[in-house]
């Protein structure tokens, strides 16, 4: 995070443009020693059963899940700018990670192969936000909007919570598509296949959490949650009926690992690892600067993308598999106290510990008890209030979001992601190429000149009509701004002047000028001048290089529109008059 000056970094301000978090860190203060320690000890509570839960739902082993943890929560503490970010493995991420992954392993099933593209898949993608990081690329985050995002969300918790529903039930199910889930898990439900310990356990278990989350926020509930299954599981011996229990974990810290993959993997891996990129991005963009808010400072985006992606590299060397930022677990740790990255640091340290002596923590968590945190994290996700204010409040970014949403359903995650940023480009075009364009008038008592549907009695000046065209003029909306002009100079009586109110005109491309050219051409044919007002002086500099003022009279070109107005009425003599019924008007860009 950037804002006011940061005096814990400040001596060490070279190697803070490097790794701001380690200069952070060396400029420690004592007295954040307990809070710190504290918050850690609670973080850790939560970051083990997210951890394998997380990784179950990218289709990976448990144990990859607490692996990830550990270190991209070293890695964003070496390098990320922000004190109390926290990193980890994320819900949203997981499907696209499944999605990714799990074709190029189907081949034998082999849970290592899953292990070692989901690593290769996590170096990409640290590889690409580093590089995005340093060559300034953080806009790329823009490119999803936020309906887009909200529809995309609300598709990602509908698909991860059908998914997660079978194995709540305690069976599985063998599908590729969303249909295909739901086909199989209706027909195991029919079938007999649901075992009663299982949903009770998994049931329970989420019914718990969400209420726990609602009503007691400050309790750790998904830990609460853990602790009473693995009682459950040893006190009425889950496992001997027919429950799915995790099961010793794999002793000691992994080994460095190099991740190799073969070239045809490659395509669909980098695929995979730029739109993880993206969601990663606008997700940590967001969080981050919502709690930077807090602390009166802003983001720094190009460090921010650095820092996560060397925490992503360092996953993937090490068995894990792509991470973001998590605003709950960033959340837990704020409430808990935290200082500084020394949180994460114990929780890295707290993780590590439990894996070379306590394997055997959590053989006993039932898996419907992951399937349950999984589930609970997909209800956060979704963004039903805020997809029912868009129906209210805008019709055209509702059915955007709305399309989002279907596109994840069904097309599946990474193609989701691609609708996704496919339509907010596209809404962003279609905005410039239908632009908001209205005539103006006078309206009494208000200064200035108004849209007419606003002030539908404003009074005209006869002869001459204003016209605003709120967009640029490119290829794209040629057409319209000549048809909207060419309309309004087709009145009866025509007017001598079209007075063009460019102000919110920031570009003239060629295939404008070239139009612009032949409509002024067309007008003066026919007694009519096209008059420039507001014109801004970069747009000005173009006309003149592109010599439409061989075509345009040069002294058609005023400061203001004000201006304008008083060279007509001083060339015609005409005054302003009220406005009478059947003139020229345009609602919602049409005539």
């Amino acid at each position: 995070m950037t804002g006011r000056p940061d005096p814990a970094t400040g001596r060490f301000g070279r190697l803070a443009t490097v790794a701001p978090g380690l200069a952070g860190l060396m400029a420690y203060k004592a007295r954040w020693l307990p809070k710190d320690l504290v918050a850690g000890l609670v973080l850790t509570a939560l970051l083990v059963p997210q951890g394998m839960a997380y990784a179950q739902l990218a289709g990976l082993p448990p144990i990859t899940g607490l692996y990830t943890s550990i270190l991209c929560l070293v890695g964003y503490a070496i390098f990320g700018p922000s004190r109390i970010l926290v990193l980890g493995p994320d819900s949203s991420l997981g499907p696209m990670i499944a999605a990714t992954i799990l074709p190029l392993a189907a081949a034998d099933g082999d849970p290592a192969r899953a292990v070692v593209l989901a690593s290769a898949l996590a170096i990409l993608t640290g590889l690409i936000m580093v590089l995005a990081g340093v060559g300034g690329f953080g806009f790329v985050a823009d490119l999803i909007s936020k309906p887009t995002m909200i529809g995309y969300m609300n598709g990602l918790a509908v698909t991860i919570l059908v998914g997660q529903l079978p194995k709540l039930f305690g069976f599985s199910v063998d599908a590729d598509s969303f249909l295909g889930e739901v086909v199989g898990f209706v027909g195991g439900v029919a079938a007999g296949e649901t075992i009663p310990a299982a949903l009770a356990v998994g049931g329970l278990g989420l019914v718990l959490i969400l209420l726990l989350t609602r009503m007691l926020p400050k309790v750790p509930a998904v830990l609460v949650v853990v602790v009473l299954s693995i009682v459950a599981a040893v006190v009425f011996g889950l496992g001997e009926r027919g429950v799915d229990l995790v099961g010793e974990l794999p002793q000691g810290f992994p080994p460095l690992t190099i991740p190799f993959v073969g070239l045809s993997d490659l395509a669909l891996l980098l695929a995979g690892a730029v739109g993880i990129a993206v969601v990663a991005l606008a997700d940590t963009i967001s969080t981050a600067s919502s709690f930077a808010a807090r602390a009166g400072r802003t983001v720094d985006g190009g460090r921010e993308m650095t820092a996560i992606g060397a925490a992503n590299i360092g996953a993937g060397f090490f068995q894990g598999f792509p991470v973001s930022t998590s605003g709950s677990r960033t959340a837990v740790a704020e409430q808990a106290g935290a200082k500084t990255q020394l949180t994460g640091l114990v929780g890295a340290v707290a993780i590590t510990l439990i894996l070379l002596f306590a394997p055997g923590l959590l053989r006993d968590l039932p898996q419907p008890t992951l399937a349950a945190v999984v589930i609970a994290a997909s209800f956060s996700l979704s963004d039903l209030p805020g997809t029912a204010r868009l129906y209210r409040i805008r019709r055209s970014e509702f059915w955007l979001s709305i399309a989002a949403f279907l596109g994840v359903v069904g097309l599946g995650v990474l193609p989701g992601i691609a609708v996704a940023v496919v339509l907010s480009i596209g809404n962003v075009f279609r905005r410039a190429w239908w632009p908001y364009q209205t005539v103006l008038g006078r309206a009494q008592g208000v200064p200035g000149f108004h849209d007419v549907r606003s002030y539908p009695d404003a009074e005209r000046l006869p002869g001459c009509v204003i016209f605003r065209f709120d967009a640029p003029l490119f290829f794209a909306n040629t057409r319209t701004f000549r048809e909207r002009v060419t309309a309004l100079a087709s009145a009866d009586p025509p007017p001598n002047w079209v007075i063009i109110a460019a102000e919110p005109i920031t570009d003239v491309d060629t295939t404008a000028a070239d139009m612009l050219h032949d409509l002024d051409t067309a007008l003066n044919e026919r007694g009519v001048h096209l008059v420039f007002a507001e014109l801004k002086d970069p747009v000005r500099r173009k006309i003149d290089r592109y010599e439409l003022t061989r075509t345009i009279d040069p002294s058609h070109f005023f400061p203001t529109v004000d201006a304008a107005v008083a060279a007509f009425r001083a060339a015609t003599g005409e005054d302003w008059r009220p406005a009478v019924q059947g003139e020229p008007d345009l609602q919602d860009g049409r005539p």
